[in-house]
């Protein structure tokens, strides 16, 4: 039987996790973020709550938050994004946020200048240690996939696999991305380069982030 390589899209806006302190700073103490709406990855969602991000040559207003609260603030946004604000963010995998640049965040109660925690956020794939192994690739791979619609589509390179037992299989792309080749949140992508197993022709077995 053929395996289907068809992986839903998401499409990522600017967003920000930030820390209960940080959030506390920002909104009052003891604030506690209201959930807006639910995302696909477990636990995960959106909040109502938006701030302003403030950089050298400009800024961004109505940033979403993203919730629950998060260890250490980390900020995402897209290249377009970063020619706005004046920054050079790196690209990154989520959590990567050695030697990052700064930004000022402001809220509705104060401003908060972070050190580091700006990043592009590189393109991925979530997947269920399951979906892994179906599709033979392992947490850390780097897989390619076909996305967009015809006349735009385009052949994503450097995807990165992240696996975990509560991951839902979804593409995580930018605006950038998603407005190069036309799609939404919701379209398919496919995978044009599962792993093929190892030269002995075993597959290889998924590892949890």
């Amino acid at each position: 039987m053929a395996i289907d390589l068809h992986i839903p899209i998401a499409v990522s806006a600017r967003h920000a996790h930030l820390s209960q302190a940080t959030i506390e700073r920002l909104f009052g103490e003891g604030y506690v973020l209201t959930r807006r709406s639910a995302l696909s990855q477990t636990g995960q969602y959106s909040a109502r709550e938006m701030v302003t991000l403030i950089g050298p040559h400009g800024r961004l207003d109505h940033v979403r938050l993203m919730g629950p609260p998060r260890e250490r603030d980390q900020i995402e946004i897209s290249r377009s994004d970063e020619f706005v604000l004046g920054l050079d963010a790196p690209l990154r995998i989520s959590g990567d946020l050695k030697g990052t640049p700064g930004i000022f965040v402001q809220g509705p109660r104060g401003r908060i200048a972070l050190a580091t925690g700006v990043i592009t956020a590189q393109r991925h794939i979530h997947m269920s240690p399951q979906d892994a192994c179906r599709l033979g690739v392992r947490d850390g791979d780097m897989v390619s996939a076909k996305v967009g619609r015809a006349g735009r589509s385009l052949r994503f390179d450097e995807i990165a696999v992240r696996v975990a037992p509560d991951f839902t299989l979804e593409l995580h792309l930018d605006t950038d991305e998603a407005n190069a080749a036309g799609v939404t949140s919701g379209d398919l992508a496919q995978l044009v380069e599962p792993a093929s197993g190892n030269e002995n022709g075993s597959t290889a077995q998924p590892a949890v982030a």
